[in-house]
């Protein structure tokens, strides 16, 4: 099974985040990867990551980093696929707001598609959105996932129904 996506973290402390990511590309059946590698750390790694994920048959990138939080922006100036920065609240940031500053404000021509802090699902999401423009069949999971947030807002309101205030008036 050749991976779709590719889930590149800065470090594997951000995996309880980026884990809503992978589980969510389990419940729709895209294949992908996970790997940590670090913009600061091993930058040669991320180029020749960048470089070569086209060729690997990867698609789309989800790149999640905290602090500086550079990964995303890095491996964007090295390839043509879309990018997505999930910017992590983490201990070296100041409660994610410099990470989510620093995935968004990318330069012109260096595109980084940014989520919210820790939002690795709508990552994910997005992720699949993007391959579903031709995949009919992930366009149809993606719908039903659609439907079951309609239908879980529906049974919620249901439920708020029955909750009775002295001044509540449905």
């Amino acid at each position: 099974m050749t991976p779709r996506v590719s889930i590149i973290m800065g470090s594997t402390s951000d995996l309880p985040v980026m884990e809503a990511a992978a589980k969510f590309l389990d419940s729709v059946s895209v294949p992908y990867e996970i790997n940590a590698l670090s913009a600061h750390r091993t930058p040669a790694q991320v180029a020749l990551f960048a470089e070569r994920a086209a060729s690997r048959g990867i698609e789309v990138i989800i790149a999640a980093a905290g602090g500086a939080a550079h990964l995303p922006g890095v491996i964007a100036a090295s390839t043509v696929l879309p990018v997505i920065g999930v910017p992590i609240r983490s201990s070296n940031s100041i409660n994610g707001l410099d990470s989510l500053l620093s995935i968004v404000q990318m330069p012109s021509g260096i595109p980084v598609a940014t989520m919210a802090i820790d939002g690795a699902q709508n990552a994910a999401i997005f992720a699949c959105q993007i391959l579903a423009t031709d995949d009919e069949s992930l366009r149809a999971r993606l719908s039903e996932f659609k439907t079951s947030l309609a239908s879980k807002i529906e049974k919620a309101n249901a439920d708020l129904a029955a909750v009775k205030f002295p001044f509540k008036t449905n």
